[in-house]
């Protein structure tokens, strides 16, 4: 069992770890400081998995269903009926991870931005917040979500411009950081980290993707997330525990089925 207090990772894939297990990943993290993770749903075959892990180890790990952009070609009313049919689920505490990537374009525009918008759908349906998935889409991103209606939720692993971290943030969005920020080139990254307010950021790791420096080379593991806690703190100019304290409590004002104390 985690300990009630600690650092939360909003944002990891931990059955994609391939040298840990999900129990080793979250001892290992639990050992670090981290008390609570959110794993990620990003396609039809995963959402069992999951759904099972985060079963498994609730209240300490909660899940997200949705589909990648990346598989927006496979979004279809079947793929739509079954994430619907778990959103009632205790451990299911947001929809994602869901957007927009034209970065690789490794689904048609067309089909990425009509899974993004029928998903928004599903998530204001069911009163549930947003993991949110966007490269090099800002435009088209915020314009979809000007035509949703009112959604809570993250931008995930935040790599984009101030342009869109300020409609981010005035849409009521929160922007959650990763390890991306430590790398050498993300200067202007860092310059976002300092504009977006205390009270609307989060940590992640994405994990097992970007591992921060000094971890860097690395397979990322949910434990990591303490240096990017490390690298915001500096940055915004706070202690490790004011930043604990403040991204505790966005958590729990952004994911409220998670269990957070």
């Amino acid at each position: 069992m985690s300990n009630p207090a600690g650092w939360i990772d909003v944002h990891t894939h931990l059955n994609f770890l391939k040298d840990q297990s999900p129990e080793q990943a979250i001892a290992d993290a639990n050992a670090a400081g981290v008390s609570r993770f959110i794993t990620i749903g990003t396609e039809p075959d995963d959402l069992p998995t999951v759904l099972q892990i985060a079963e498994k180890h609730w209240p300490v790990v909660g899940c997200t269903l949705g589909i990648h952009p990346h598989e927006g070609k496979v979004y279809s009313d079947d793929v739509h009926a079954r994430i619907e049919a778990n959103l009632n689920r205790r451990e299911v505490v947001a929809v994602g991870e869901i957007g927009l990537d034209y970065h690789y374009d490794s689904s048609p525009r067309d089909q990425q931005q009509d899974a993004f918008a029928r998903q928004l759908e599903l998530a204001h349906a069911y009163k549930l917040p947003i993991e949110i998935h966007t490269r090099d889409a800002d435009e088209d991103t915020i314009q979809i979500l000007k035509q949703a209606k009112a959604q809570t939720g993250i931008i995930h692993c935040f790599t984009g411009t101030m342009w869109l971290a300020k409609n981010a943030l005035d849409l009521g969005l929160d922007i959650s950081f990763s390890g991306v920020i430590t790398f050498k080139n993300a200067g202007d990254l860092r310059e976002v980290v300092k504009y977006v307010p205390i009270d609307r950021l989060h940590i992640e790791t994405d994990a097992p993707f970007l591992a921060p420096i000094p971890m860097r080379g690395k397979p990322n593991v949910p434990a990591y997330v303490v240096h990017t806690a490390q690298a915001v703190a500096e940055l915004k100019g706070v202690t490790l525990e004011q930043l604990q304290a403040a991204t505790r409590a966005n958590a729990r004002r952004t994911f409220p089925k998670l269990e957070i104390n």
